[in-house]
């Protein structure tokens, strides 16, 4: 912008900050091109050259201004790695002195570095050096030279799930999974799942590995239902913790989502199943929303929170690049995770395209608000539930003569219900919720030991009966325990 004597004052009034930087006078090159460096790894800004620390707009001397706009010259093209761009305006004041407002453009080739090679970054209205790997692949995130999805990880591809992978290769491809650990290797580096050394990068592991949460425990997702209109320390009315790959930790969420809302019963008989207050859809564009797109730079679990009047989508990460809420609302994206959407389209979620989930959901449900919290670095969807149970709507429950009273009733009940769902495995689904019944915090591993099976098959059957409504668990993994529903 072209300043006025008006407006210098002004920028001057309003103080420093990650924008506005103020120096008496320049003599060292390097300084100057660290302060360059730093603003052009952000979003820009303007160094005012004649303006003191705390706003006093002084001015160099006139003679001065040649010496100091030829220092910002070679500070520009030679101190910083690659040369930048910059504007000057020399603006005179009254006294006669001079004030030079020297303005840097975001860079295009980030990141920038000094003449001695550090990368600087704003911080606020002073900068400081990156000093760790994980701010470096930040930087390298925001230009989109690097994604997280690609990190390698420790991961052998003997951890992954080959049931699923093979369903997957069987339906999206037509082809098997090879048989030699080289050929299983190659494939997977084809895909973009195995990184250079061998390993399964983290898309590998959160897609396919077979336990992921083993790998990562922080790449989780947790959901609590609380009474009320605000969080609690200690109580809660349901709770649970999501793991395993992408596409299991999404079915999961989302029953649990759907499972606390209330059904509206409408025009319907009182024993008819009744519509969910908010559409199943809004909840599967968020949270698909939030396992693609969140930043998993972050080590930090998705958050679901359900409230008396909303339910808060929680993801670690603000918007990516220059995406702002207004954009995202008209169909705007960018891609901080490619792999994990590419997989995503091709059928391991219900994704339907780069910026349309959030279209999509507020064509459902226009009542979602967003936040994307720049200083907590996390983005939040807010669903605002605006049901009134007083206004024929209820939580539909079975028939009052049909449903079980006691615990051998709803095991009973359970097996005839099982026998419509899955007949052929029926027996097994039995013995399981049998053992259950024994000792709700039986673990997966004990169970498995108990009926004699592996942990893969107890978690593929516990999930079948989740998603039947047959079972449900009560408090987190360790220390919670299961709840046979009627």
């Amino acid at each position: 912008m072209a300043f006025t004597l008006q407006t210098l004052r002004e920028q001057a009034a309003a103080g420093e900050d990650s924008t506005r930087q103020f120096k008496s006078k320049i003599t060292n090159v390097d300084a100057l091109a660290a302060e360059m460096a730093a603003f052009a790894n952000a979003s820009g800004g303007g160094i005012f050259i004649g303006v003191q620390d705390d706003g006093t707009v002084s001015g160099i001397p006139a003679k001065e201004v040649p010496a100091t706009n030829q220092l910002i010259s070679n500070a520009a093209s030679q101190h910083v790695r690659s040369p930048l761009n910059v504007q000057t305006q020399n603006i005179l004041l009254e006294n006669g002195n001079v004030v030079i407002a020297l303005t840097v453009p975001a860079g295009l080739d980030k990141p920038y570095f000094d003449r001695k090679g550090v990368i600087w970054l704003k911080a606020g209205a002073d900068k400081r050096r990156i000093n760790s790997k994980e701010e470096l692949r930040r930087l390298f995130q925001y230009t989109s030279q690097f994604h997280a999805d690609e990190l390698p990880t420790k991961a052998s591809i003997d951890k992954l799930d080959k049931l699923l992978f093979r369903d997957f290769l069987k339906k999206r491809y037509g082809s098997e999974f090879p048989d030699t650990h080289a050929e299983q290797l190659r494939l997977l580096q084809n895909l973009n799942l195995a990184a250079s050394d061998g390993n399964l990068n983290l898309a590998g592991v959160l897609l396919f590995a077979e336990q992921p949460e083993r790998v990562y425990p922080q790449f989780v997702a947790k959901g609590v239902r609380f009474p009320g209109l605000a969080v609690h320390a200690d109580r809660y009315d349901d709770t649970e913790d999501f793991e395993g790959p992408l596409s299991r930790l999404f079915k999961d969420a989302l029953a649990f989502v759907m499972r606390n809302l209330h059904k509206v019963q409408v025009d319907n008989g009182v024993n008819a199943p009744g519509t969910p207050e908010i559409p199943e859809q809004v909840f599967e564009e968020l949270l698909v929303n939030a396992l693609v797109h969140r930043d998993y730079l972050v080590s930090a679990p998705i958050r679901i929170f359900i409230f008396d009047d909303r339910v808060e989508i929680v993801s670690p990460g603000t918007l990516p690049n220059n995406l702002t809420i207004a954009n995202i609302k008209t169909g705007n994206s960018n891609i901080r995770n490619p792999i994990l959407i590419s997989y995503a389209a091709k059928g391991l979620l219900p994704y339907h395209g780069i910026g349309s989930g959030i279209l999509r959901a507020l064509a459902a449900w226009p009542d979602i608000d967003f936040e994307d919290d720049r200083e907590r670095s996390l983005f939040r969807a807010i669903v605002r539930r605006t049901h009134r149970p007083e206004e024929n709507t209820e939580t539909v429950a079975p028939e009052v003569a049909s449903e079980p009273r006691n615990l051998h009733q709803k095991l009973a009940f359970s097996g005839a219900k099982l026998h419509d769902i899955a007949p052929e495995i029926a027996p097994e689904l039995f013995a399981l919720l049998e053992r259950i019944a024994a000792n709700p915090r039986m673990t997966t591993v004990e169970l498995a030991t108990a009926l004699n099976v592996s942990r893969r098959t107890v978690l593929y059957r516990i999930t079948m009966l989740k998603e039947k409504g047959i079972l449900r668990r009560i408090g987190p993994n360790k220390g919670g325990q299961w709840e046979i529903l009627p």
